[in-house]
């Protein structure tokens, strides 16, 4: 049967996921169904609630007698570590673009190392159907970015579709809708080339992992070379040259979601196995007798770290069912095998780990996850990871970009060059202004919600590791002190009103608070114990007017991305199943005394 194996490419909300629903449609998968209206593909409910893709997947479809395998990669740069394995297993790439916005800087980090594994681009320029959208300067756009990435004349010479998933066609053509997506399917067939069939022994790279609670763990990846059979032996070649040997029990194809049973799996198709212990990506799963390992795969180096420790607060227990620093361990050991940038190290304490990470929001998805599982912990100040090259302390710098609308844009200049970012393009785009700068990590944490703030909601900002460059010198960190609870108790509405001239509150009258935890932000430098569960003195004696309803200012809530980069270094934030919590590390008077005089706080 003929192949054709396509990584689908495209920033954060540019349809890629809906694209892929619709080849499904297309490919007469759920003749059974009606359509449900909801995306196939981002199945994880982290996934819908952001409209992200954070987990590469794989679909297959078989169209005019060819089987189609479908990869869906993560469209982020925190999640670079499933980026660079998927494109592993294809021989071509989908690039999706919206008509409006154009090439993204997501975009380019992960069209850019395609463009480096050689693979064949198709692009597709989405939402054609939208209002002010320019698909001609996209077009260019798109021919620009390639050029400026060094790509090949064969990759510049790509075929380009138009046309609205969401309206459900695809054509040659914006101006002229077509009824179906057939086209893009036929340019699939005609553009991606097949794989290469290689004769010889065996040879598979472990690309991912799956896992079923009948069978246990499943490797995933494409035989690169020779044919794997069901029960066939193997051996397995670790990323360090060990050879373990071992037996494939079970083989499965992708067949639409599903993954179906076979006997045998040929060069250049994707199969998932069952029966070998012990793989980790990035192993090569080779011939028995004369084992020949693959190049395992690289990844780029973590750029922040935080500190994951159990919660220890006086709630400690109530919400979560995992609450233990081995439950933590473990579950972190278990997200190492196949979180390819994710890296973990023992501290001093038993019951602390160090985590490292690609970004915020790579370390963030992770808590959230953890959490929705079960499980209560705290985390500390996101930190930034400096090198020392050639003598000199270097920090990592990202390539910032920020649509806003022109009558702001002076305020977001202000705020990145605040925290050492150097503008490197302003240029129109539409109706709003687009701002390129090159900035440090440390600037990143806690800009989003100041840029948020400034702009009322309506700028776009993404960004992605660019290199390591000298340090920039200290960046200004949170101005305003915080008012913490003075002691446990629950909060009363009478107490919130007279302190409300003190800050703004983080917390609603009938919440829970302990001594030590952050509930509210000061108006000044300075942090400021408050009494927030100090009830009303009732006298009989009713003056008039005095009893007047409180006039209460809504609480803030914070996401968890947004208290992460909020705390100090002297802060946690509290994790549960139901809450998110920000906490002094030190809780009372007598801890931070014997803090001070162990010399741990200033």
């Amino acid at each position: 049967m003929n192949i054709r194996n396509v990584a689908i490419i495209a920033h954060v909300d540019h349809g890629k996921t809906t694209i892929v629903d619709k080849i499904l449609h297309e490919a007469k998968l759920f003749r059974d169904k009606q359509e449900t209206g909801e995306l196939i593909l981002d199945n994880n409910d982290l996934e819908r609630e952001r409209g992200i893709t954070i987990l590469a997947k794989n679909v297959s479809v078989t169209y005019k007698g060819v089987k189609i395998n479908v990869i869906d990669t993560p469209g982020h740069a925190d999640f670079g570590g499933e980026v660079e394995r998927i494109l592993n297993m294809a021989d071509g790439v989908l690039l999706i673009v919206d008509a409006f916005e154009g090439p993204m800087p997501q975009t380019r980090y992960v069209l850019q190392k395609a463009l480096v594994q050689g693979l064949k681009p198709i692009v597709v320029i989405n939402k054609v159907d939208k209002p002010n959208c320019r698909p001609d300067e996209v077009q260019e756009a798109i021919f620009e970015l390639m050029f400026n990435l060094d790509a090949t004349e064969e990759q510049l010479d790509f075929k380009t579709v138009y046309g609205s998933a969401k309206q459900g066609w695809m054509g040659p053509d914006w101006k002229t809708p077509t009824s179906n997506f057939s086209y893009l399917l036929d340019t699939i067939i005609t553009e991606i080339p097949a794989p290469k069939i290689v004769e010889g022994t065996l040879q598979m790279l472990v690309t991912n992992i799956d896992y079923s609670s009948f069978i246990g763990r499943i490797a995933i990846g494409k035989i690169s070379r020779g044919m794997l059979k069901a029960n066939q032996p193997v051996s397995l070649v670790k990323r360090d040259g060990k050879i373990i040997k071992s037996r494939v029990k079970e083989l499965y194809l992708f067949d639409g979601l599903e993954k179906v049973k076979t006997d045998v799996v040929n060069c250049g198709d994707i199969c998932a196995l069952t029966g070998v212990e012990g793989f980790e990506i990035g192993d090569t799963i080779a011939d028995f007798e004369n084992p020949e390992a693959l190049p395992p795969i690289t990844v780029d180096e973590p750029t922040i770290s935080m500190l994951f420790t159990i919660n220890n607060s006086p709630f400690f227990g109530r919400e979560g069912k995992f609450v233990t620093s081995r439950h933590i361990r473990e579950r972190l050991q278990k997200e190492l095998e196949k979180n390819l940038a994710l890296r973990v190290e023992d501290t001093e304490s038993p019951d602390a780990f160090m985590v490292y990470g690609r970004g915020i929001l790579h370390l963030s998805v992770l808590i959230e996850t953890m959490r929705r599982e079960g499980y209560e912990l705290q985390v500390g100040q996101p930190r930034v990871i400096f090198k020392e090259i050639d003598g000199q302390k270097c920090e990592p710098i990202e390539l910032l970009s920020v649509d806003v609308p022109e009558n702001v844009s002076g305020k977001v200049i202000e705020l990145v060059s605040q925290r050492k970012g150097d503008m490197i393009k302003m240029e129109p785009k539409g109706d709003m202004m687009h701002l390129e700068f090159e900035i440090p990590s440390r600037g990143l944490i806690g800009l989003r919600s100041q840029v948020l703030t400034s702009t009322a909601g309506e700028a776009v900002m993404t960004h992605r590791f660019l290199k390591y460059a000298p340090f920039k010198g200290e960046i200004p960190g949170r101005t305003a002190g915080v008012l913490i609870a003075s002691e446990q108790g629950t909060a009363i509405t009478y107490a919130l009103d007279k302190l409300q001239d003190r800050g703004k509150f983080f917390i609603a009258p009938g919440e829970e608070v302990y001594q030590g935890m952050i509930v509210g932000e000061h108006n000044r430098p300075n942090d400021l114990e408050v009494n927030v569960t100090k009830e009303k003195k009732l006298t009989n004696i009713r003056a008039a007017g005095s009893d007047e309803k409180a006039r209460l200012a809504p609480p803030v809530i914070f996401s968890l991305e947004e208290a992460m980069e909020y705390i100090q270094a002297d802060e946690y934030v509290e994790v549960t199943p139901k809450s998110i919590r920000m906490r002094k590390i030190y809780l009372t008077e007598l801890e931070k005394k014997n803090a001070r005089a162990a010399g741990i706080l200033v």
